[in-house]
């Protein structure tokens, strides 16, 4: 199985390139990007030595058929998905800022509350709440969005008054949000699964707001299986889960969270693989298709051919 840990396509009128955690963005006339969904895979910020396979295209199709499903709510930066690793778009200013939602006491938040914390991003929370209750009612958790390093928590009120975003902008954000979790949790539902907690990137193009970047993927949000979740709470079991959280929990059984002077762990064969199987595997629970996997022979000469294919009928069009 190959994987795709890097790039470096010199695509026709190429004016810029970005290289993400994550994704390869390749700036076309300063006015359309091409996202390569790579398969690196980062937690607590650090980008982990060895690439998934697969795992590209999963985030890809996934981020797709969710794009293409919330449309009707906002519109998206996607004029294409030429590939099944990559996607083109408008280019939009973003938002400093993402527009992290919970409807379950989980992940960071849990690690918080459990620390003592009863106010998280500035919202209040109520005490004797366990890790994966639901919340009395969805809350939304910005961070900042950090060029390098660490993103961080940030509230609503500091926002505002350090101009990071304007009120009526982020009032806006903030109507999106509820509404593009709300659609998600409806389709998780008809999954059979929780949307748990996700995250949504916007930017500007001509005062208009855009969703940007991907949405109600494993590397965003956090899925819990819905069938025995009351049954696992009651009896303060772990929840079963389809997203990242697998990994973060292994890296830091492993003695790492991304701090300084700490390792990341070996990643042997057996560890990629598990990974990559699970990435397929929440491919299909939430999407409810077959994963086909792309012939991993030609990668790079496939994804070049069909980039520039798009990019000559968009110039076209």
């Amino acid at each position: 199985m190959k994987a795709i840990k890097e790039t470096h396509f010199l695509f026709p009128n190429q004016t810029n390139f970005y290289k993400g955690k994550v994704r390869d963005v390749y700036t076309i006339n300063n006015e359309l990007m091409v996202m390569v969904v790579s398969d690196r895979i980062s937690a607590f910020d650090v980008v982990l030595p060895e690439a998934i396979p697969f795992k590209g295209q999963v985030l890809n199709q996934i981020a797709a058929k969710f794009l293409s499903a919330t449309k009707d709510i906002v519109p998206n930066w996607v004029l294409a998905t030429p590939d099944e690793m990559v996607t083109i778009g408008k280019i939009c200013e973003p938002f400093k800022v993402e527009m992290v939602i919970r409807g379950y006491l989980a992940g960071h938040a849990w690690r918080e509350y459990s620390a003592g914390k009863r106010t998280v991003c500035g919202v209040a929370l109520p005490d004797g709440l366990t890790e994966n209750d639901q919340l009395p009612q969805p809350i939304i958790t910005p961070t900042t969005k950090a060029a390098v390093g660490h993103d961080e928590d940030i509230s609503k009120e500091d926002i505002l008054a350090k101009g990071i975003v304007s009120q009526s902008d982020y009032e806006q954000l903030e109507a999106y949000t509820h509404a593009l979790y709300q659609r998600g949790t409806a389709m998780a539902a008809e999954r059979g699964l929780i949307l748990v907690d996700t995250k949504y990137e916007f930017g500007k193009v001509d005062g208009t707001i855009y969703l940007i970047d991907e949405i109600h993927t494993p590397d965003s949000s956090r899925y819990f299986y819905a069938q025995g979740y009351q049954e696992r709470q009651e009896a303060k079991q772990p929840q079963k889960q389809l997203s990242k959280e697998f990994v973060r929990k292994w890296l830091i059984e492993n003695d790492f969270q991304g701090k300084e002077g700490q390792m990341i762990p070996t990643m042997t064969h057996e560890i990629v693989t598990s990974i990559s199987e699970r990435y397929i595997e929440l491919y299909e629970q939430i999407t409810g298709e077959k994963f086909i996997k792309n012939p991993s022979e030609n990668i790079f000469d496939r994804i070049e051919k069909n980039v520039n294919s798009t990019l000559l009928n968009l110039n076209t069009k």
